[in-house]
């Protein structure tokens, strides 16, 4: 091991920054009638999330650190901890709005699905890395991936959580495809296991109520219309510019979930058409910065795993506005790093670190100022001389 400077990727950074100190106020504002009807306190649910975007501050400064390369070993036991996390999850039946998504320890609350999340895609990334040539192969390479992804998604569909368990398994076959998976082997995949995520959709009622909101229905679908209806009226009353910070009418328990997967309405509301085109510009800087990292990554793993990360970051927020807006179907993933949280806040941050950390191994981005230095390999783990991951 040698000491060398740290090389961030500044802009990347300060874009997540920037959406993390912006979750403080519109959070507050969307927070505090909610946490004083049922508190008597306006800042309560306020003080919960400034602990979980310091706790994804630190854990971005603690993984930028830690050379991505030591996950090539890491990242199939990690998985199967959080397999084994999802089961207990659901064995506990810790019940969250009806839906078993969460274990609790004291007070402390924690969702598995955010964790297996990024554990099945580092380990797909490593898979694919390491299979090479090999991933067109069906038996050796296509089928012990989809051994992997199966379960997480299954797991993930029983708690229930449809949204979530589809994203993995929509950014699983991403990564497949980028992998150069063999495009009969994918569409296999997808023909036989779409319809059976869209049975799963139909069985709950209150997907089909989802999807009848979508379509213009009402009567069943009417609460969840209702919801939509009341998100899609703040950006109406921002207009251009916005009521102002704390100025929001919608927050005033008309919309529900203001806070959380609704939050982007409130933003809308608060600072107008010109703020939430601002939101979506940082996101997209975001984007524009992790594809470029992936592009200049020393090795192959590097590539995949920024792609991976930059991919899930981006699909969840353009998900999250769309909902928002009408244009998707209700869902309930939160946007990143703007939603309440801690779960996705915390996850989504320690990838950040894993993808701030790739931008160190170029010569591409300038120091951070007041960073210390970090540890590096004094030469990259190639694939090939990784040895093999099953």
């Amino acid at each position: 091991m040698r000491q060398v400077r740290n090389h961030i990727d500044l802009v990347l950074f300060l874009a997540v920054l920037a959406l993390m100190v912006m979750s403080l106020g519109v959070v507050y504002s969307a927070s505090s009638t909610y946490s004083m009807v049922k508190w008597n306190e306006s800042g309560r649910l306020l003080e919960r999330h400034l602990i979980k975007v310091g706790a994804g501050i630190v854990a971005i400064f603690i993984f930028m650190q830690i050379d991505y390369r030591v996950y090539r070993k890491l990242t199939k036991p990690a998985l199967i901890v959080a397999i084994v996390l999802l089961l207990v999850t659901l064995a506990l039946g810790g019940e969250l709005k009806g839906a078993s998504r969460w274990l609790r320890f004291g007070g402390f609350g924690f969702q598995p699905s955010e964790f297996a999340k990024y554990a099945l895609l580092f380990h797909l990334c490593v898979l694919i890395t390491d299979k090479k040539k090999r991933i067109e192969d069906f038996t050796t390479g296509f089928l012990p991936m989809l051994i992997w992804i199966v379960p997480v998604t299954a797991l993930v569909l029983a708690q229930p959580n449809f949204s979530n368990g589809a994203m993995i398994f929509t950014m699983s076959i991403v990564l497949l495809f980028i992998g150069r998976a063999k495009l009969l082997h994918i569409a296999g995949t997808l023909g036989a296991c779409v319809p059976v995520l869209g049975l799963v959709m139909l069985m709950a009622p209150y997907r089909m109520q989802r999807i009848l909101s979508y379509l213009g229905g009402s009567g069943a679908a009417g609460k969840i219309h209702y919801q939509l209806d009341q998100a899609i009226i703040g950006f109406g009353n921002g207009g251009v510019f916005g009521l102002g910070l704390g100025g929001s009418r919608q927050r005033e328990l008309f919309l529900p979930e203001s806070y959380g997967d609704f939050v982007f309405s409130i933003v809308g509301e608060e600072w107008g058409l010109i703020g939430a085109l601002l939101t979506m510009f940082v996101f997209l800087l975001i984007m524009l910065r992790g594809l470029k990292i992936a592009k200049h990554a020393p090795d192959d793993l590097g590539r995949i795993l920024a792609f991976a990360i930059t991919t899930s970051i981006t699909l969840y927020a353009l998900v999250n506005a769309g909902v928002t807006l009408g244009i998707l179907p209700t869902t309930g993933l939160p946007m990143p790093f703007v939603s309440y949280g801690g779960s996705s806040i915390f996850f989504t941050s320690i990838a950040v670190g894993v993808l701030l950390n790739i931008s160190m191994q170029t010569d591409l981005y300038p120091r951070l100022a007041g960073t210390p230095d970090s540890i590096r390999p004094i030469e990259p783990v190639r694939a090939a001389a990784a040895g093999r991951v099953s």
